[in-house]
This record gives structure tokens, sequence and C-alpha cells, in this order.
């Protein structure tokens, strides 16, 4: 495949009318819909932008209008994951004629997507979860809701010092976060324009969130792609999601975290390949 045209790498910016936000590139004929992670969604800007546009360009030589589409916006204290997936699904049917042809489901972006493959099977021709599982460890919860709280407080230089953590776990490394969490607040939070509520609400719903019981209801093909080393989702965790899944392809990145595999060239490539190989009922 060549390169990424110089019109797909244009992005448009927008806000549907139930006040969920995009980011689109491509005009390719087929549609991904990407659901990224949290607490908190936001459309990428500045060197961010750069690098999420980066790793849908396999998507984007391959014809895929990318769209990546944050939560809705004032959502209710007690909205849980499911109800977010009901949220996409709706989104779905209402602006892309009832069907995206492909999910792209990332971390608490995939927990939304399991409660959308279990709930709304025909909204999507193929879905990949990416670095997510049936449940969030404990160190998981503890990072993403001090994170959270920080967030939704307006210290974006205290969320950065936890995002370090993320990359730095650990005791021992408290100085070298403390160190750098300015910086990581200015290069990829600064500017964040989500409500407050709304990451207050996503975060608690990972902190009881628990899909085992519906995993068997998804009755279409699902790719997970985990982390090796992932400390939010772990090895024993994933392998139990997999198996919960009646027809589930397991792909693991070795050696790499959350962010790492998150953030591998190999998502695009293995997605396509799955994509090709599996079959869509429409």
């Amino acid at each position: 495949m060549g390169k990424v045209s110089t019109a797909d790498r244009e992005p448009r910016n927008g806000r549907f009318p139930n006040g969920m936000e995009y980011l689109k590139w491509g005009n390719g004929p087929k549609t991904l819909l990407f659901i990224q992670g949290g607490p908190g969604s936001t459309v990428p800007k500045g060197m961010f932008r750069g690098v999420i546009r980066r790793q849908f360009d396999g998507f984007l030589r391959a014809g895929y209008a990318v769209w990546v589409v944050t939560r809705r916006r004032g959502m209710p204290p007690e909205h849980t994951i499911a109800g977010i997936a009901d949220d996409y699904a709706r989104l779905i049917a209402e602006q892309f004629g009832g069907r995206v042809d492909l999910v792209v489901a990332e971390s608490f972006g995939g927990m939304v997507g399991q409660y959308l493959a279990a709930r709304h099977p025909d909204s999507f021709g193929h879905i990949a979860m990416v670095v997510t599982a049936a449940e969030l460890s404990d160190w998981g919860k503890d990072v993403d809701s001090r994170m959270a709280t920080a967030l939704a407080g307006g210290d974006t230089n205290g969320a950065g010092t936890v995002f370090a953590e993320y990359l730095l776990p650990g005791r021992r490394m408290m100085w070298l976060r403390r160190l750098i969490g300015p910086l990581i607040s200015r290069r990829l939070l600064s500017g964040a324009d989500f409500p407050a509520q709304d990451v207050l609400t996503e975060v608690q719903g990972e902190m009881t969130f628990n899909s085992r019981a519906v995993l068997p209801l998804i009755r279409r093909p699902v790719l997970l792609i985990c982390g090796g080393s992932d400390q939010f989702f772990p090895r024993d965790v994933a392998h139990e999601t997999a198996g919960l899944i009646p027809d589930c392809t397991l792909v693991w990145y070795e050696g790499k975290g959350h962010l790492r595999a998150a953030s591998s060239g190999r998502i695009a490539r293995d997605v396509l390949e799955y994509a090709a190989r599996s079959r869509d009922p429409a």
C-alpha cells in the first residue's frame, strides 16, 4: 500500500446533534469507529493529534474513513459503561445508517466495546478490542481514580504526574514522575475539554465494571489484542476474557505494557488481517 494522501491526512472536526464530538480522517468507502480510552474523552489536539493519526495510516490506506468519537457530554452521574455502549449504538443508528464496517475499541473504550458487541451485534461488521479485558486490576482502578480526580479538579499537573505512573510504576519512580508530570500535562492533557462530572462518571463505571456475565452473550467474532505486561488488564484476566467470548482470537504483544501495546504499529496490520479472514455477516 502507498502513502496516505494529503486529503486523507486533513482532519475534520465536528459535533453530532447528541453532543458527541468527532474527528474524522479520510474519505474511504469503509467506516471505522474508534472508541478511545479514558477516563475522559476528547478530540485529539496538537502533537497528540499527529501521533494518533499515524496509528490510523494503515486503515486510511486500506480505504477506511476513520471517526474518533467522544462519549456524549453531560452524562448522568449514574450512567454505566453499558449505557455508554448504548449511546454509541444509538449514534451508529442515527448517523451511520445503522452500521459501521469496523469498530476499534481501546482500553476504557474496549470495556464499552464488550457491551456494544453483546447488546448491539448488528451495529458493526468487525470489532477489535485493544488492551482491555473483563475487569480492571485493583492497581488500575486506583491510578485511574486518582487521575480522574485530578482532571476533574483542574489539576492538570497532578494528572500528568499520575499519567506518568502508567509508564513508571512503583514507589521508587515517584521522584521522576513528579519531575515529568508537568511536561506530560502540557503535551497530552492541556486543552482537554471534557466536563469534570463526565470524567468522574466514567471512573465510577470503571470501579464497578465486570463484564463476565455478558461476554458469553457475544455472538460475533472478536479480535482481542493484549499487552503481555499490561498492569491494567493482567494476563490471567485477559485469558479468561477470551475464553468467555464464544468466538475470540487473542493476540499477545509480548513484553509490552498498556501504553506501548496500545500505541503499537502492529495494530492496524493485525486488525486488517483479521478483518480480511473473518466473515462479515452483511
